[in-house]
């Protein structure tokens, strides 16, 4: 099932290249530990940063918060973003390969967001989750054994920098609804339709 809005902004490093610039607001260095790349997807392309080690966020390029958390980033990391791509980001594009195939909805690519501790132990909730299944907000804070916060994470999922892998896609409204994705809600609906049916749990 491809969605309506799945239409690529780019589709070569070239286009990449330049999406990439605009969104950071100049020109990458030529070298830095950081490393930016692009990963195709049905969903649209993903903007993967890694450095040598780990993933460090992937995103999509329509995101209000890019800009935002390409600051953050860089100077979490001391570091500037050059073009190129490293050990993770390959893993995490095999990964990803596999995912959307339904073939495997596990992500074993090491990642190191930039986050506050809580929205680290929100995030790490996340991944309990497991694909085809779904959770309120306050199931994910009764989780974390605070079960009154609920718009803190709603707050702490919507910084979330790494889309799918940390699947905050996963939570949605009390009744059942889905509700804010950086992504956008079209995005949310057709992951959780492929995980459902590609992992054996129906259609939403």
């Amino acid at each position: 099932m491809k969605p309506e809005h799945a239409e690529p902004l780019f589709d070569d490093d070239a286009g990449f290249r330049q999406a990439f610039a605009k969104r950071l607001g100049g020109t990458p260095p030529s070298e830095a530990n950081l490393r930016a790349d692009w990963i195709p997807s049905p969903v649209g392309p993903l903007l993967a940063i890694a450095d040598a080690t780990h993933l460090r966020l992937l995103e999509f390029f329509e995101r209000g918060l890019l800009p935002t958390e390409l600051i953050k980033l860089q100077r979490a990391a001391d570091s500037g973003i050059a073009f190129g791509r490293t050990g993770p980001t390959r893993q995490l594009a095999a990964e990803l390969k596999a995912f959307f195939a339904g073939r495997s909805a596990r992500f074993e690519t090491p990642c190191a967001p930039v986050g506050t501790p809580f929205e680290m132990r929100a995030w790490d909730a996340l991944h309990a989750i497991p694909a085809g299944e779904t959770r309120s907000y306050g199931e994910q804070a009764a989780a974390l054994d605070q079960p009154t916060a609920t718009r803190a994470v709603a707050r702490a999922n919507g910084a979330n920098p790494i889309a799918i892998v940390t699947p905050c896609h996963r939570i949605i409204g009390a009744d059942g609804s889905l509700t804010g994705y950086g992504g956008g809600l079209w995005r949310k609906r057709w992951l959780l339709d492929h995980e459902r049916q590609a992992f054996g749990y129906g259609l939403i």
